[in-house]
């Protein structure tokens, strides 16, 4: 289960990177970003969909599973640097469905 506190801090970081919402679910939260999910807060890790933006922008990023039997997500590390996490999200965006 992810921390009230550890949300917070993903949040504050990710201010600069569009209308951020973000949606509990089950102990954990989906992020959304202009109607577009593009990861979440799983087990205090920020994890994001492998899109082709997000393997470019974090080429070491480890694979991890946000729970079991769900599909493998990209590890946020950089989590200190929100000019990075701004640009991760932004080359995201147009690669993800409106929801």
């Amino acid at each position: 289960m992810t921390s009230e506190s550890y949300k917070d801090y993903i949040l504050e970081q990710l201010e600069g990177a569009g209308t951020i919402r973000c949606r509990k679910m089950m102990g954990e939260y989906l992020l959304y970003c202009d109607g577009r999910l593009f990861g979440g807060l799983y087990d205090d890790r920020f994890l994001v969909k492998p899109t082709d933006a997000a393997r470019r922008l974090l080429p070491d990023a480890p694979e991890e599973l946000p729970y079991p039997g769900a599909k493998p997500m990209l590890l946020v590390t950089e989590t200190d640097d929100r000019a990075f996490l701004a640009a991760l999200i932004s080359e995201m965006l147009p690669e993800l469905p409106v929801r």
